[in-house]
């Protein structure tokens, strides 16, 4: 039985290298893929910055209220939508120095970002990622979360 991880030669070959490299991305600095942690950070800070805009508008005041449970996810899809389609980042994001870039076109399209968004609000598309440690949302839509 042939090794996988072995050439036609028999020696091992490391195909892999860096998160990134098979998507053309630098390994260190500017559009480098974002570091798991940072990526979490920002989406925490996405988190709760809308969960407090639900509370305050939505939910009047009432931690238990389903209008601030459904509400922040509302204005975290809603953020996602304008801020990702218009600057390339959320919040989070920019505070991380982070952002979001088509890693298959020139430019994110809007049909991209409506359909990353919709799978980030599932959770689980977002917690299935692939060896680059990219979520299936950015996946599906050839996106990825790289450094300012």
């Amino acid at each position: 039985m042939r090794d996988s991880t072995a050439d036609s030669s028999g020696t091992a070959s490391d195909d892999f290298g860096y998160q990134g490299k098979r998507l053309g991305l630098p390994e260190d600095g500017p559009n480098s893929l974002a570091p798991t942690g940072r990526r979490l950070l920002a989406l925490l800070i996405d988190w709760l910055l809308c969960y407090v805009i639900a509370f305050a508008f939505i939910g009047r005041g009432d931690l238990n209220a389903t209008g601030t449970n459904i509400g922040t996810l509302a204005v975290f899809a809603a953020e996602n939508l304008l801020l990702v389609s218009t600057l390339g980042y959320t919040v989070g994001k920019r505070f991380l120095g982070l952002r979001v870039v088509s890693v298959t076109q020139p430019h994110l399209t809007p049909l991209a970002v409506v359909v990353r968004t919709l799978l980030l609000c599932l959770v689980l598309p977002a917690a299935v990622y692939d060896r680059d440690g990219r979520g299936f949302h950015d996946k599906a839509v050839g996106t990825a979360v790289v450094r300012a």
